[in-house]
């Protein structure tokens, strides 16, 4: 009875600290071929794709995702590039993946990036750091919702669950 109770709180505690991220291939890392290592990466880690897609994005999304950044300089350049190519929107879940998610990336400015994060392996320049990571639970959510409709990210239970959490 105990060992019941037990794995009941652990589901219910698990499922507590479970939360999901948004985490986008841009152009650059599409044309590199570096969607599969991205991916590979987080499966690797132990979390869990709940929602994948490549699409062409427009501008009138790209600038509603890029809300915050509308006043500064760089932001038009920032649209025409992101808006140049295909990109790879996701949705990851597991424990605090929106933290360790943004410490996969690296750094935005690669090359204050430290090796072994996606940045510090694979690029040089801001303005080509290949992914996107929400900075937060609250953005991540905005993302996920701006990018996806609810039917598009799966609910499921992973198998491997129970090897990635204790």
């Amino acid at each position: 009875m105990v060992a019941t109770l037990l794995s009941i709180f652990s589901a219910f505690v698990t499922d507590m600290t479970t939360e999901r991220t948004f985490i986008m291939v841009k152009p650059d890392g599409v044309q590199r071929g570096l969607v599969g290592e991205i991916i590979k990466r987080f499966e690797t880690r132990g979390y869990k794709l709940v929602a994948c897609k490549m699409l062409w994005p427009g501008q009138d999304l790209l600038k509603k995702h890029y809300a915050e950044l509308s006043d500064k300089p760089f932001f038009p350049k920032l649209i025409a590039y992101m808006s140049s190519g295909p990109c790879v929107p996701m949705v990851w879940e597991g424990r605090e993946v929106v933290k360790m998610g943004r410490m996969m990336l690296g750094a935005t400015n690669p090359l204050q990036s430290n090796p072994g994060t996606i940045r510090g392996d694979f690029c040089i320049d801001v303005g080509r750091n290949i992914c996107h990571g929400s900075d937060g639970v609250e953005s991540a959510k905005r993302e996920i919702d701006l990018w996806f409709q609810p039917n598009e990210v799966a609910k499921y239970e992973s198998h491997s669950k129970d090897w990635v959490y204790e």
